[in-house]
């Protein structure tokens, strides 16, 4: 018996299969005739919804930024867990650099997906930065934080955290233990909390 799947669903079952495929094979490697295969849909199918592995390709990325972006909300909104802790965690949550999306993290660096990549960061950056700023103000409340401006101090962590970590998988321990440091101390100064604050909890967090 055929099985009627609604557009979201196909379109969804397309997305997971790649993101498998990607991982196992990698971009290159991987095609649209091997989704087609392993789901036993036809050509026109896949084609209804992607017009191309390249657009399949941004989907995924869509996909993973807002899963990301989710992370992080739920993430801060757990109030039983400390500020720092939570604003480390929320930021950790942007990594996208793990399975398919390490994969998926290749290609958009390559030149010719500067659009990409460039659309990613600002999806994050849009999604993350009202709730990092929210976390602050919380932080402003307590005197844990002295930042006058959440809003901006919120987009710059983003940012930095974003630049800072966005080739992190490719560092040795050496070099991630200084990023980590800098961005932690630096971090600090841009909340206006107290010096050394974050380091532990950063360090406890990659860590894990």
């Amino acid at each position: 018996m055929r099985i009627v799947k609604s557009a979201e669903e196909r379109k969804n079952e397309i997305l997971d299969v790649a993101e498998q495929l990607f991982a196992e094979k990698g971009f290159d490697h991987a095609s649209t005739n091997d989704i087609i295969n392993i789901i036993g849909i036809a050509r026109g199918t896949l084609y209804h919804h992607f017009r191309s592995k390249e657009d399949i390709l941004d989907a995924l990325v869509d996909r993973m930024t807002r899963e990301s972006v989710a992370r992080a909300k739920i993430i801060i909104s757990d109030k039983s867990q400390p500020i720092l802790e939570r604003l480390t965690r929320a930021i950790m949550a942007l990594d996208l650099d793990a399975g398919a999306g390490t994969v998926v993290f290749e290609q958009i660096h390559k030149p010719q997906n500067a659009l990409l990549h460039q659309k990613m960061q600002e999806h994050l950056i849009s999604g993350v930065v009202p709730l990092i700023a929210e976390l602050i103000r919380e932080g402003n409340e307590t005197a844990l934080f002295d930042s006058p401006y959440p809003d901006e101090a919120a987009e710059m962590i983003i940012v930095y955290s974003n630049i800072a970590f966005d080739e992190f998988a490719g560092l040795t321990e050496e070099q991630m233990m200084q990023k980590s440091k800098a961005f932690a101390c630096h971090t600090e100064r841009i909340l206006g909390s107290k010096e050394g604050s974050l380091v532990p909890v950063i360090m406890k967090i990659i860590n894990h």
